[in-house]
């Protein structure tokens, strides 16, 4: 299972490339499948699952050593922030931070391509990530208490390069399945998503709930899938609950895809 979650972590692209989103630039590396030798602690949330993964896959790369990992930066016992890696490429420092998202495609939310991209369940959205890198993470490496740090690595903040590694899975309205982005990477778009109205069009489908870090994996025939009528029952829960669940969808032509079923 860990392997097929690392897989399906290195097969998911970058959100944006070259310069399309202004101070903020993507880190862009081309990696190959390792079998993953890595213990990691179950019961940390995905981002933090996600980031041991990104080291073990920089571990990898010949021109990259990581110099440090999640440094907290303190001033006076007062917690500032984190940086997530500080890594030499090719003996150039990078501070790297390090994001994995899902998010979906909603257009009556802002104008503008990036504005419409919200989380599942409506609480937080990518502009609102891209704001926090740019006002609140990125700017860390300047901090006074940062620059101390950095001295410890014979760094300075004004020679280290920032960068993003951002990736994410994208999914659009049913009715947009093929629609083309203008400023994100159009390779992201991984799935659609529907509410509990436009359920009943899947009425011969099978399905697959995976749990939360299984959202990682690219969808594969070998689970125990689910009747329409399992399938309903099982996510009326998430209804009540307003949650949006990921599942995994099996069309009769074998198929497979990614979908949200979302509550609103």
């Amino acid at each position: 299972m860990l392997q097929k979650r690392y897989e399906g972590f290195l097969k998911t692209p970058i959100l944006w490339k070259s310069d399309a989103i202004p101070n903020l630039k993507p880190f862009e590396i081309v990696s190959k499948s390792n079998k993953i030798d890595l213990i990691i602690d179950e019961k940390i949330r995905l981002g933090k699952y996600v980031e041991r993964f990104v080291s073990f896959e920089l571990e990898q790369q010949e021109n990259i050593s990581i110099l440090a990992e999640n440094i907290q930066i303190q001033n006076e016992k007062i917690t500032l922030g984190e940086l997530d890696c500080l890594l030499l490429k090719n003996n150039k420092p990078i501070h790297l931070e390090i994001i994995y998202k899902f998010y979906l495609y909603d257009a009556s939310v802002g104008k503008t391509e990036i504005e419409h991209f919200i989380g599942p369940n409506r609480k937080d959205s990518l502009t609102e990530k891209l704001k926090k890198l740019d006002e609140k993470q990125l700017p860390l490496l300047h901090a006074d208490a940062c620059t101390n740090y950095l001295k410890t690595l014979n760094l300075k903040p004004e020679n280290i390069v920032q960068q993003v590694y951002f990736k994410a899975q994208l999914f659009v309205p049913l009715s947009k399945q093929n629609m083309q982005l203008n400023i994100l990477n159009t390779d992201c778009i991984v799935g659609f998503y529907i509410n509990q109205n436009q359920l009943n069009q899947f009425t011969d489908c099978k399905f697959y709930i995976p749990q939360k870090k299984d959202w990682l994996i690219i969808p594969h025939t070998n689970v125990n899938w689910l009747n329409f009528n399992d399938f309903k029952m099982s996510t009326k829960n998430y209804f009540e609950e307003k949650f949006s669940a990921l599942c995994w969808i099996k069309f009769n032509n074998g198929e497979l895809k990614k979908m949200f079923l979302v509550w609103w």
